[in-house]
């Protein structure tokens, strides 16, 4: 469970850069912040970094599609991990 709630801390981090693109696409000379997810140490990571570019909104929307779908899958695997914890211990009581 510990390794789906640090990849939704980093799902959520990379959407807050995202949402942050998106709000200041019209900004003059905003420099877009890019995210790239990594695995360290069995804990899944968003590193952020400033770009040269500014926001592309058609990059910005599909990484916040894509981000969302991780989002839920991954709390879906908790809730499931959750049902089963409870009947195993249900069975033992």
């Amino acid at each position: 469970m510990q390794i789906n709630s640090t990849a939704m801390t980093a799902m959520s981090n990379w959407m807050n850069n995202s949402a942050q693109n998106v709000a200041n696409v019209n900004t003059d000379n905003y420099n877009a912040t890019q995210t790239t997810i990594t695995n360290q140490n069995d804990a899944i990571v968003a590193q952020s970094s400033q770009s040269t570019n500014g926001t592309d909104l058609t990059t910005e929307f599909t990484d916040q599609i894509a981000i969302d779908k991780s989002f839920k899958a991954n709390v879906e695997t908790i809730k499931t991990q959750n049902e089963m914890l409870g009947s195993l211990l249900d069975m033992k009581a």
